[in-house]
């Protein structure tokens, strides 16, 4: 049984085609932007518990429209904190023949998630920051299973997309974005590099469940700064796009 946060059907942002976004619960991470915060902790009464029938049943229905490359994402929370779980459920939904994404923070780093990245036609990595104090500021968590990830994923020669935040006074110092382009730009996996503005819209939801917001007072990133990051990534990565 997989236990899952939410679900969204014929989203267009997770991945290629139209997809089935399976969101599951828990993460390892605390990122101080993060806009679904009930995903986070593993007891959230609002969550669901799905089998691998549950999820190709859903799939079938959804075929029709799978079209350039559209098939399942799991998303999260952090999908590789149910690895286990996943692991056979994405066996079967490859055997039926459905395209795989695995939209992940990068946090966990074992033989069985090698595996699961093994299956998976396509990786997104949110890598958050590129250097170590600052993505510690950012998630409580170091970088270094993320990077390994990221340099896994490298060696199999499997598709990778990397995914980074852009907030304003965190995220969008030039040093940085210029540091962490230039440390992927000999990836051969990576086809795209996503560039995801900072918004408020999950601001709200920090006071419903009566959390505190780090980043209280920091404003959304603008297209202005959206482009600057995008021109400092273009000169070391290719295929750079804003989200």
């Amino acid at each position: 049984m997989l236990k899952v946060h939410s679900i969204e059907t014929f989203g267009t942002h997770d991945g290629p085609g139209i997809r089935l976004v399976i969101f599951t619960q828990g993460c390892p991470f605390r990122c101080a932007y993060c806009h679904n915060p009930d995903s986070q902790t593993w007891n959230n009464p609002k969550a669901i518990e799905l089998t691998a029938e549950d999820i190709i049943e859903r799939l079938q229905k959804e075929k029709p429209y799978f079209k350039n490359g559209g098939g399942v994402t799991f998303s999260g929370g952090e999908p590789t904190l149910q690895t286990k779980e996943l692991l056979p459920i994405c066996q079967q939904i490859k055997q039926a023949g459905f395209h795989i994404t695995l939209d992940t923070c990068g946090g966990i780093f074992t033989e069985e998630t090698q595996q699961l990245y093994d299956l998976c036609d396509l990786v997104m990595l949110d890598v958050k920051h590129i250097n170590r104090d600052w993505h510690v500021k950012l998630t409580k968590h170091s970088n270094d299973t993320v990077l390994k990830n990221a340099h896994y994923r490298e060696q199999t020669g499997k598709e990778l997309w990397l995914r980074y935040v852009l907030v304003p006074g965190w995220t969008d110092q030039d040093e940085y974005l210029k540091e962490w382009a230039q440390y992927f730009s000999d990836f051969k996996s990576i086809t795209k590099a996503q560039i995801l503005p900072y918004h408020l819209l999950g601001v709200h939801k920090y006071a419903e469940l009566g959390l505190d917001y780090i980043l209280d007072g920091v404003r959304a990133a603008t297209e202005s700064d959206a482009q600057r990051a995008k021109k400092i990534f273009e000169k070391h990565l290719k295929a750079v796009e804003i989200a």
